[in-house]
């Protein structure tokens, strides 16, 4: 038992160094990176007070991980990647202080699942991509969805944060604009998860997906410039 609450404090000890690091990071490169990038966030109001949410958006370029980093101020966003990513040098050391963490996205990947699940018990904010690969040039409307979001979501108890990123025709280009329109939460309660009910995850997922999907379809750029 000693040896196990000995192991609990060395994690968090190394959970608080990490946020501490990411917060230095944060303030020196958040400037450049909102000019690289070009990125305006829309509706940050909507980012809750209070943290244990989970962060859903449409994935449309592998920059959107450090696009959401950017977006959310007030909570650092630890965002499911998938492994592969974290093979790449560099890009490997820059998404791990980012708060990052793999998915294997060819199965069922358990520990990720366990891991995003007791992040937002503890108070942590974890984000992912429903639709689970990048969309590039599609309307994410028309696009499949994995139910990894709705079975995080409910074994957590955890409210859902929709977010939007928009670029013209869905796709990235290194100094063009990209809106992040952060909607309203959407408290879990209101999923009205029912455990006995068959296909429940898929229901909850399209639930949120299409929330995402709706702020982006209700969004006009040139209104926003104003």
């Amino acid at each position: 038992m000693a040896g196990v609450q000995k192991g609990s404090a060395v994690l968090a000890k190394k959970d608080k160094q990490s946020s501490r690091i990411y917060r230095v990071i944060y303030a020196i490169f958040s400037g450049i990176v909102g000019l690289i990038f070009n990125i305006r966030v829309i509706n940050a109001q909507n980012e809750p007070d209070e943290g244990g949410f989970l962060v859903c958006a449409n994935h449309v370029s592998a920059t959107d991980a450090v696009v959401i980093a950017y977006a959310f101020r007030k909570h650092q966003i630890r965002l499911m990647a998938k492994k592969e990513l974290f093979k790449i040098p560099v890009l490997a050391q820059l998404i791990k202080l980012l708060g990052a963490f793999p998915v294997d996205r060819s199965g069922s990947d358990v520990g990720a699942i366990k891991g995003a699940v007791a992040m937002l018990k503890e108070g942590k904010c974890v984000g992912m991509f429903p639709q689970g690969h990048r969309y590039v040039g599609v309307d994410p409307a028309t696009t499949p969805t994995k139910n990894g979001a709705a079975l995080i979501s409910t074994r957590a108890a955890a409210d859902v944060v929709p977010v939007y990123i928009w670029r013209k025709n869905n796709t990235f280009r290194i100094f063009k604009r990209t809106y992040v329109i952060i909607g309203e939460k959407m408290p879990f309660a209101d999923m009205a998860y029912d455990s006995e009910a068959t296909g429940e995850y898929k229901r909850i997922t399209d639930k949120i997906f299409v929330r995402v999907c709706e702020i982006g379809a209700g969004f006009d750029p040139k209104g926003a410039k104003k």
